[in-house]
């Protein structure tokens, strides 16, 4: 991650100056994207529109994006180009998404996925 420091509208006291600003299939991001807010297990978190989605939940401190079946371990952002399943993780009720070559958009609704395997109520796996 580089320090980003990009104005981001009027969510700009909720955003990390450390984000990420280049990705390797995404390209860079620009400078000025204004704030979005997007749903996260029902909490709200604010990103820079068009940032990957594990990029802006890096951001706000979340590192578990999905469960493992078989043994219920954590997992997270892992090659974050989209060619393995760690990062995988609900979003607008689409199961297997892959959060960090997918941008965030407002509105959006992303869920940790495995979580009805903990006691939760999801049931993507």
């Amino acid at each position: 991650m580089r320090p980003g420091g990009q104005d981001a509208g009027s969510n700009s006291q909720h955003l990390s100056v450390w984000r990420i600003t280049e990705h390797p299939i995404l390209g860079r991001l620009a400078t000025g994207h204004r704030g979005v807010c997007f749903q996260f297990d029902g909490k709200a978190i604010h990103a820079l529109e068009g940032e990957p989605i594990a990029a802006a939940l890096a951001a706000a401190g979340i590192r578990v994006h999905r469960y493992s079946p078989s043994r219920l371990e954590p997992r997270g952002v892992f090659c974050g180009i989209g060619q393995c399943t760690d990062c995988a993780m609900i979003v607008n009720g689409v199961p297997n998404v892959r959060t960090c070559v997918t941008q965030v958009e407002e509105g959006m609704e992303v869920e940790t996925q495995g979580v009805r395997d903990l006691g939760g109520t999801n049931a993507a796996v």
